[in-house]
């Protein structure tokens, strides 16, 4: 099963057997709430805060995942073993599940259900590119508010972020960042931004997800000695920056060498960009913030 496992309704199977029905709100009407964890050289990172957003956005939305905690790192890990991977994009879903009755739409009658999948790492921008400097499109359409879908719940909702996408590739640009109705920097379809700016370095503090890759970077500025802050940050900000990246699970610390037309030195990864990454991965490969997949095969079994 090289192309991955998934968990579905107490069994394992292969990834592209999974399905859950065409009455689900899940897919009807996008009612669900999901998580994504990361393993590298056989070692989940940050995996507790996964868990601990994910049963978050859960309460968040009043659904009721039917494993508890400890259950789901077995079922996740389950998936990474059985996948043979030692680099897994690892994903972990919570649906409404269908209506009990059609004619009666109450959500709260709803048997919530859970699946889960380990496929090998995704990067959402390839390492070709972020050696070379990412080139990040700015799109015309705005990100959703805060004040209709919270974002801090992560969450399956994605019209903008997809319009954006196929914008930006239709542009020829590798990605796409999305302004706030307000015109101040959001963020991507699954990373945040961040600028440097004299040395300190600022992500959006509102209307969009506080991920955990961005806790990550707050964690590495402390440790070595940088200024992190999350403000607002306007248009003129990001084109106005000395260095701009982003962070993200699949694919870490990434480099971005040209916003728009704007370049950034030479269009190349700035220095203080090229250190966070190469600080990240090697904090990834020694096992700082990790649980070993097997660790948890051996302690704990699946309801």
């Amino acid at each position: 099963m090289v192309e991955g496992v998934a968990f579905n309704e107490g069994t394992f199977m292969p990834v592209v057997e999974a399905k859950i029905s065409i009455l689900d709100p899940a897919f009807t009407r996008s009612d669900v709430v999901y998580d994504t964890a990361t393993v590298w050289k056989g070692l989940f990172f940050r995996l507790d805060d996964h868990i601990a957003r994910f049963f978050a956005s859960c309460e968040a939305m009043r659904l009721t995942p039917p494993h508890s905690a400890e259950e789901i790192k077995t079922i996740l890990a389950e998936c990474v073993e059985r996948a043979g991977l030692a680099d897994a994009y690892v994903q972990f879903v919570c649906t409404r599940g269908p209506f009990v009755d059609l004619t009666n739409r109450d959500p709260r009658k709803c048997r919530n259900g859970f699946f889960a999948y380990a496929i090998p790492y995704i990067w959402i921008i390839s390492r070709e590119k972020q050696d070379a400097g990412a080139r990040i499109a700015i799109a015309t359409n705005r990100r959703i508010p805060d004040s209709a879908i919270n974002q801090r719940v992560k969450n399956f909702n994605w019209m903008d972020l997809s319009r954006g996408v196929i914008e930006a590739f239709d542009r020829n640009f590798d990605h796409v960042v999305l302004l706030t109705p307000d015109g101040l920097l959001s963020e991507g379809p699954g990373f945040n931004a961040w600028l440097i700016k004299d040395g300190v370095l600022k992500t959006p503090k509102d209307n969009c997800l506080h991920g955990l890759t961005r806790r990550t970077v707050f964690d590495m500025a402390r440790d070595l000695g940088l200024k992190a802050i999350e403000t607002d940050i306007t248009q003129d900000d990001l084109m106005n920056a000395d260095e701009v990246f982003l962070s993200t699970e699949g694919g870490g610390i990434m480099p971005v060498g040209q916003v728009e037309t704007k370049l950034y030195g030479n269009g190349a990864p700035g220095m203080l960009t090229s250190q966070l990454r190469a600080e990240y991965w090697r904090r990834r490969e020694s096992g700082w913030m990790s649980t070993a997949v097997k660790s948890l095969l051996k302690t704990s079994a699946v309801a």
